[in-house]
């Protein structure tokens, strides 16, 4: 079975779906791996890695027309699809909820389409979960540019001309991005408070020494699948007059709230940016779904009442390497379950591969775009 790599041809995009370690692991199952040339060289795996771990490099056309299994990072593009040969399979973060002319694309050409980004957060597909590890990575990395941005100490800095107070961090949204985010700003020595519509993760963000934003709601705040859910307009409204008072305060203020399938709630009003103080620092990480922030321009720095906004695009690209490791683990951890005696078995009894399959043999199998149609 061949299994075939392209470089990435999104803007911004400087991941690779497989690092040469996990090529390694492939042909150790008795699969044939083809990489396009230059594919992981922004993410610094260079072809000479490639070909050390006994991989192929072939060019685009002919990956694209023999593989199998196309494995990527973002969706390939149209025409890439329309080079595949039917009944072969991309593995790579679809957004199925978002892109349903995409979804009608691999059902019309007879593509597997299987979805990175709905695997089920349960604890058997934890190894598979890239959207946590991507997440962890867009934290980390937004705790960091806060820092940056900041004209500012962020620790408490006690000098012989006196002593400078800590900075302090507010984060909203307490998932896997917004942990990473106040354990990073708690690790560069500011003081962080953060806030989540789920109570549940109060003891989470306590335990990283984070103080707990609570606001009474009259309404479940989560799905069950552990996600948050949208809010009525009455507890919305509670929502934000606690989040004011707390961003009035903050130096900077990290934004990590998205709800699957619909555009990023927003948390922080013009009205709250306005009432910050000169030099403070948004960073909406939730920017690629429209942002939390209603000032924010996505892949945009801007100032606005001398606030800096930044609405950061695909921040896991900007520590590809890494990136690319941790995807390339959860992807072959996915594999390793698809793959029975070197070919593709895709059992929908399983709990994974029925959330993560979108389409099959000419069909929408996802439960997400059928419950959504």
């Amino acid at each position: 079975m061949n299994v075939g790599v392209c470089k990435e041809t999104e803007a911004l995009e400087k991941r690779v779906a497989l690092t040469p370690e996990g090529c390694e692991k492939l042909i150790s199952m008795g699969l044939k791996v083809s990489i396009e040339s230059n594919a992981g060289l922004n993410s610094s795996y260079s072809d000479k890695l490639y070909k050390n771990a006994r991989a192929e490099i072939n060019k685009r056309e002919q990956i694209l027309s023999e593989a199998d299994i196309i494995l990527a990072v973002q969706a390939p593009a149209a025409d890439d699809v329309k080079k595949m040969k039917k009944g072969a399979i991309i593995t790579a973060f679809l957004w199925p909820l978002q892109n349903e002319d995409y979804v009608e694309l691999l059902k019309n050409a007879g593509i597997t389409g299987i979805a990175m980004d709905t695997i089920p957060r349960i604890s058997r597909a934890q190894s598979m979960d890239a959207l946590s590890s991507m997440s962890n990575i867009a934290g980390y990395k937004a705790a960091l540019l806060g820092a940056n941005h900041l004209d500012r100490y962020l620790p408490m800095m006690m000098t012989a001309a006196g002593t400078i107070p800590p900075a302090k961090v507010l984060v909203l949204g307490a998932g896997v991005a917004g942990l990473q985010a106040i354990a990073t700003a708690k690790r560069l020595g500011a003081v962080v408070e953060a806030f989540d519509i789920r109570p549940a993760v109060k003891e989470q963000v306590e335990s990283l020494g984070a103080k707990f934003v609570e606001v009474p709601l009259e309404e479940a705040a989560e799905t069950k699948g552990g996600y948050a859910k949208e809010l009525s307009d009455r507890n919305k409204e509670k929502q934000r007059e606690v989040i004011h008072e707390h961003v009035r305060k903050s130096d900077i203020v990290i934004t990590t709230a998205l709800i699957p399938g619909k555009p990023a709630p927003t948390l922080i009003t013009k009205k709250m940016v306005d009432d910050m103080s000169a030099g403070s620092v948004v960073i909406d990480i939730a920017a690629e779904q429209g942002g939390n922030c209603e000032v924010t321009e996505p892949g945009k720095v801007i100032r606005h009442n001398e606030v800096v906004v930044d609405g950061p695009l695909n921040l896991p690209s900007t520590l590809a390497y890494h990136a690319s490791k941790l995807y390339s683990k959860n992807i072959l951890s996915l594999l390793g379950l698809l793959i029975k005696d070197g070919k593709p078995d895709l059992n929908f009894e399983d709990e994974i591969i029925a959330n993560a399959t979108v389409t099959h043999q000419g069909e929408i199998i996802s439960p997400f775009v059928k419950d959504n149609s």
